[in-house]
């Protein structure tokens, strides 16, 4: 699964994995996530600034094979990517600047 939002365009985008125990052991969770880490590398010199991206890992992730996981991970992207492109730009409230959408400060 992945999640992504819109920040702002000029920020660096961020990418988060959660890799859970109902995935594998420990061997098999470090393995998706060097996979993961990987395919999120490649797919931020193409949306380098302006997201966050979250991905959860499924249990089927343990036995897909590389190409079935980047295949997967690009897709999820793409289509998130789109939905978020073709939702109307929200109006951002004036008090909200420097924080987050939850209204917590920004690091």
């Amino acid at each position: 699964m992945l999640y992504a939002a819109a920040i702002a365009a000029d920020e660096p985008s961020r990418i988060g994995f959660i890799v859970s125990k109902g995935v594998g052991n420990a061997v098999v969770r470090n393995l998706v996530k060097r996979r993961l880490r990987e395919a999120g590398a490649a797919s931020l010199r193409e949306h380098a600034t302006g997201l966050a991206i979250v991905v959860r890992a499924l249990p089927a992730s343990a036995t897909a094979s590389w190409d079935q996981l980047l295949s997967d991970y690009n897709a999820a992207l793409e289509a998130t990517t789109t939905r978020l492109a073709s939702r109307p730009a929200r109006a951002a409230a004036k008090d909200s600047a420097g924080t987050t959408q939850e209204g917590t400060p920004r690091a």
